[in-house]
């Protein structure tokens, strides 16, 4: 049995920090909520990783949060949810999960142009979830994609808004403006962190579509439907407890949360083990 400081309702998994920006919308909308968190930066990025490695990760991820009480995950990473979201809800029908699904739909609902950028990492567009949702929501309209290289990984150094973090930025962005679009959707939780960036390069005009708000609302609802005592009222003086666990560095990790979640928690390490199961480390 875990102890009880290291118990959440709320597991929340990425391939390194872009879930963050899932579990700071989580946390304005449901403040109350014990969450654990696992950045599994031994493999970030996951999006250029084959489709097995990614359901592998993803499955013993899952299986680490359910043994410490998670009553709902949330895939807090676009690359996980297009390779691995069906094959979690197969191999545990039980547990309700949330994941990340490009905001096509919104973009398409609301674009004047008909013309829309869409950034996110290549599992992402190569998966069936992507050729579902621009299926089912985007006829009539023009989409036009960026797999942004290195750009998860400046977000990884906390590099929001240095050079390298523009020159991608710019990179993808430049020839969509050239082409007219007037909305962005974001399709990878670490882009989010970098949106006033990007608002300053597309200007005014032009729309940046951030998921996690919807993403962290459709947690609320399945709270309340599965677990709803998880669904209190934010402690007097601060928020509920999270714990977030990392198989890199937790210094690391820890230093970037003031940046990323705005709140400071200690982190502490996991480790995969030779047989592919993660567990937690010595202290």
């Amino acid at each position: 049995m875990e102890s009880a400081d290291v118990r959440a309702s709320v597991g929340v998994f990425d391939s390194g920090v872009g879930g963050l920006s899932v579990l700071r919308a989580i946390r304005r909308e449901v403040p109350g909520v014990r969450s654990l968190y696992v950045a599994d930066q031994a493999h970030v990025p996951y999006g250029p990783r084959p489709l097995a490695e990614v359901r592998a990760f993803s499955e013993e991820i899952a299986r680490y949060l359910l043994a410490r009480g998670a009553r709902l995950i949330v895939v807090a990473c676009n690359a996980a949810s297009a390779g691995a979201l069906h094959h979690l809800r197969e191999v545990f029908p039980e547990t309700p999960f949330v994941g990340m699904e490009p905001a096509v739909k919104p973009a398409a609902e609301n674009t004047r142009t008909g013309k829309v950028g869409v950034l996110a990492t290549p599992a992402t567009f190569q998966g069936d979830l992507f050729a579902s949702v621009v299926e089912r929501f985007a006829n009539g309209v023009e989409l036009f994609t960026h797999t942004c290289p290195g750009l998860v990984a400046e977000i990884e150094t906390g590099s929001l808004e240095g050079p390298g973090t523009r020159a991608i930025l710019e990179s993808a962005l430049r020839p969509m403006l050239a082409e007219g679009i007037d909305t962005v959707v974001l399709g990878c939780t670490h882009y989010p962190f970098v949106i006033p960036l990007i608002q300053r390069i597309v200007g005014p005009d032009v729309r940046v579509i951030d998921p996690a708000p919807a993403v962290a609302r459709q947690v609320g609802r399945v709270l309340a439907r599965v677990a709803p005592d998880a669904v209190v009222a934010a402690p007097v003086g601060g928020g509920a407890s999270v714990r977030p666990v990392t198989s890199g560095d937790p210094g690391r990790l820890s230093a970037l949360l003031p940046l990323l979640l705005g709140e400071s928690w200690p982190s502490h390490r996991v480790r995969w083990t030779a047989e592919g199961t993660l567990v937690d480390a010595p202290a």
